[in-house]
């Protein structure tokens, strides 16, 4: 088994700054015992996909995005 890093590296050299209508769009996952985790990401990721900025990928949208969709319990 090959040794894969335990990190993610992140273009730095694409500047973009996230609407505060798209952040508005994401969903919230507040770390509560009822609440799926797995149904939270699938639903960030329809939102991510359908708001990508020009010039920039999917996966910086989604990591520069995530933290926004964090409440409570979870972003802590």
């Amino acid at each position: 088994m090959e040794n894969q890093p335990l990190c993610i590296n992140i273009n730095n050299n694409v500047n973009f700054e996230l609407k505060s209508s798209f952040i508005r769009l994401l969903p919230t996952f507040n770390g509560l015992a009822g609440e799926d985790p797995h149904t939270h990401l699938k639903e960030f990721h329809m939102v991510c996909v359908g708001m990508k900025p020009n010039g920039v990928n999917k996966e910086q949208v989604t990591l520069k995005a995530f933290s926004f969709s964090l409440k409570g319990v979870a972003k802590a």
